[in-house]
């Protein structure tokens, strides 16, 4: 479900990620900080996102940590680390990778 995610994110599909998103899903505001509620603050800020710069981010290595949340290595210098309820993206948090993840 992660992988389909990432590939609607890198082709823009914003209808077919947040079908793997809760309702009430918590996702990071990486461009003003703080976070964005629910499907609609999701897709705003996506939009406008996407109208400034062309983020494409692909997954490596998925792992589970000690809470049982999903950590998402990436191209990138952050984790992306996903917590899921019923099957669907509850909350996503932008970690800085720890040495032993960057190890891996």
């Amino acid at each position: 479900m992660l992988l389909a995610a990432y590939e609607a994110f890198n082709s823009r599909d914003v209808e077919s990620v947040l079908a793997t998103m809760h309702p009430d899903v918590v996702w990071p505001n990486g461009m003003d900080g703080g976070h964005v509620h629910g499907h609609g603050g999701v897709r705003d800020y996506w939009t406008r996102q996407w109208s400034g710069i062309d983020p494409h981010v692909e997954p490596l290595r998925f792992e589970a940590d000690d809470a049982g949340r999903i950590v998402v290595m990436a191209d990138r210098v952050v984790h992306h680390v996903y917590d899921l309820r019923d099957g669907l993206i509850r909350t996503m948090e932008i970690r800085e990778p720890t040495s032993r993840s960057r190890e891996g």
